[in-house]
């Protein structure tokens, strides 16, 4: 056995360890301990702010990717905003023990459905530093421990979050090891988690470029809870309101063009097109977004030719898909073959219209008249998020912390035996 795989197999005995007392711990035990992280990294803010910038600089001058520079940036507000994201967790309710099913049959047996731990957590992540703290503060919340293998640009940073995490868990008397990092950058590192160390990881989250996810996804020997592309679009029905969509679709495109809930194809209604994609086309290109259209968009505005290739990419910059459609029934044959079942929006003030769409389009979050940029789990109340998940099994969407428990059945009885 290598050193590195004694290394990781003794991680993951120790997470395991960590996940049976976390599990017995009271919900109290953990809020006490979120509100300590909380307050470490608010008091830590500037000496994670500038592990960051040291990550930053160290990027730039590697030639780093310009939207993964944007996924690594952690600046003093952003180093405060972790605290508060997990303070937000903190606020939440236990999910750990929580009865969601209680029915009793015939024969007198009581029967319930508890919340329960899911129990170690394998995260594996790129560039986004604020990754650390969610993952470990959504964990804790929900009982589980984690173990987190973030990316070489991001190490310093991570380093900083997780020394502080770490530190608040054993002023609060639950274990350290519930959070580990994984101290090296080799790649082979990666490689053990996704056998699982020898049975200690009990999912694997992904969090990273395409490369990342579809190696783990192909070659992991447990269960993952990913998304691989974010190829979001937004939909103008031809009832939609000119501002609500001139408003929407900015916002979905250019508020941040790296994050996996941008829009990357904008579906318009050939009878609304005429009058509102100039209008459209023209606040992009001003806001410094480059647009590919197909034949009739093009006849329309000033955009270049969009490709079949384009319709199936994920830009993570500011590049825009645009389709001119001739309805409903197109947007949402658009979207299924092309889309990668993550975000949608539709823009309309016909309510059947849009009770339509969320209805049709299998996608984890569908939205109606809102940005598909609110894809995000502090938006939807989370305080934060481990991920967006679009398969179908467990979780789906963004995941936060009643996503990360499972169920076990509780039967309770007088004395009953089967006939």
């Amino acid at each position: 056995m290598s050193t590195l795989e004694h290394e990781m197999l003794e991680i993951g005995r120790r997470a395991r360890i960590a996940a049976n007392a976390l599990r017995l711990a009271s919900g109290d035990q953990r809020t006490a301990a979120l509100h300590a992280i909380a307050q470490r990294l608010r008091a830590r803010a500037k000496a994670i702010a500038a592990a960051n910038e040291a990550d930053v600089a160290a990027a730039q001058r590697n030639g780093l990717d310009e939207a993964l520079v944007d996924r690594l940036n952690l600046d003093l507000a952003g180093a405060t905003a972790l605290a508060e994201s997990v303070a937000t967790i903190a606020a939440q309710p236990d999910p750990v023990g929580a009865i969601t099913e209680d029915w009793t049959r015939p024969n007198g047996l009581r029967i319930q459905r508890v919340r329960t731990p899911i129990g170690v957590i394998g995260m594996i992540f790129e560039s986004r530093p604020n990754v650390a703290a969610d993952a470990g503060a959504l964990a804790l919340r929900s009982g589980n421990a984690v173990i987190l293998r973030g990316g070489s640009d991001s190490a310093a940073t991570v380093a900083a979050i997780v020394e502080e995490l770490r530190t608040a868990l054993n002023e609060t008397g639950l274990p350290q090891d519930a959070i580990q990092l994984v101290p090296t950058q080799d790649r082979a590192a990666v490689g053990l988690m996704l056998a699982g160390l020898n049975g200690a990881i009990d999912v694997l989250i992904p969090r990273g470029g395409k490369s990342l996810v579809t190696r783990v996804q192909s070659e992991a020997r447990v269960p993952v809870f990913a998304h691989l592309e974010g190829i979001c679009h937004t939909y103008v029905h031809r009832a939609a309101d000119s501002a609500k969509a001139k408003a929407i679709v900015i916002n979905a495109k250019m508020r941040r063009v790296a994050v996996c809930g941008a829009t990357e194809t904008l579906l318009i209604d050939k009878t609304i097109a005429p009058q509102l994609l100039p209008q459209i086309s023209a606040a992009l290109r001003e806001a410094g977004c480059e647009l590919r259209g197909d034949e009739a968009a093009r006849a329309i505005t000033s955009v270049n030719a969009a490709t079949e290739e384009d319709w199936r990419t994920e830009y993570l910059a500011p590049v825009l898909s645009v389709r001119v459609v001739t309805g409903i029934e197109q947007a949402i044959e658009h979207i299924a073959r092309y889309g990668s079942q993550h975000t949608e929006s539709i823009i309309t003030e016909d309510a059947d219209t849009a009770a339509r769409f969320l209805r049709e389009v299998d996608s984890a979050i569908v939205l109606h008249n809102a940005s598909t940029q609110f894809a995000d789990g502090g938006e939807f109340g989370f305080g934060g998020e481990i991920g967006i998940a679009t398969g179908r099994l467990h979780a789906r969407g963004p995941v936060g912390a009643e996503q990360l428990t499972t169920f076990k059945y509780v039967i309770h009885g007088d004395g009953q035996i089967r006939p």
